[in-house]
C-alpha cells in the first residue's frame, strides 16, 4: 500500500518557478468615464497572482514581478486584465493565454558557450496564439528569457507586455 508522505508534496511535483514581469499595458479598453483602473491576474492550474491597481491609466506601467510555481509546462498560463471598481464588481478588460512549451524546450538545451543575447527560438503571431508580435527566447547572462506582447481577446483593444525567466530551485531538475 502506498501512502503519500508530507515530504513528497508540492516540491516533488514542481518543475520550478517562472518569474513573470508584467511590464505594461498598451491601449487598454476604457471601462470608466474616461479611463480605467487596470490590474492583471495571472494564473496556471490553481496558482493565481495579481498586480497592483494603476489608477486612471489606459497605458499602465506595472513593472511588477510575479512568481508562478510550474507543475505542468503543458498547461497554458492565463492572463486577465480587470478594471478595479470601488462600489461594484470589477470589469473584465480582456484576456490572453500563452504556453511554456518552447520556453521549457529552450531551458533543456545545452546553451553553454553561446554568446550573450543569442536568440534560441522565435515564435510568430498566429491564430493559435495571442502574440501581437514576434517573441524571441534569448540566452543572456546564463539565463533563458522571453519577451511577449500579448493581444487581449474578448475586448475591443489592448495589449500586455511581459518578460519571462526561470528561477531554478535547489533540488529540482
Amino acid at each position: 500500500m502506498y501512502t503519500h508522505s508530507p515530504s513528497s508534496s508540492l516540491m516533488d511535483q514542481t518543475l520550478g518557478l517562472l518569474s513573470v514581469r508584467v511590464k505594461r499595458g498598451l491601449n487598454l479598453a476604457i471601462r470608466d468615464v474616461r479611463s480605467s483602473d487596470p490590474y492583471v491576474v495571472i494564473e496556471t492550474g490553481t496558482h493565481k497572482l495579481k498586480t497592483h491597481v494603476i489608477r486612471k491609466d489606459a497605458n499602465p506601467v506595472w513593472n511588477e514581478d510575479l512568481s508562478l510555481t510550474i507543475l505542468d509546462p503543458n498547461l497554458p498560463i492565463k492572463l486577465t486584465v480587470y478594471d478595479h471598481d470601488t462600489f461594484s464588481s470589477d470589469d473584465k478588460m480582456g484576456d490572453a493565454e500563452f504556453d511554456l512549451k518552447a520556453f521549457v524546450e529552450a531551458m533543456k538545451m545545452d546553451l553553454r558557450g553561446l554568446p550573450d543575447g543569442t536568440v534560441v527560438a522565435r515564435l510568430q503571431p498566429s491564430r493559435q496564439n495571442c502574440l501581437a508580435r514576434e517573441s524571441c527566447i534569448t540566452f543572456t547572462d546564463g539565463k533563458v528569457s522571453q519577451d511577449l506582447s500579448l493581444r487581449l481577446r474578448n475586448v475591443e483593444c489592448g495589449e500586455v507586455e511581459l518578460s519571462l525567466y526561470w528561477i531554478r530551485l535547489p533540488g529540482v531538475k
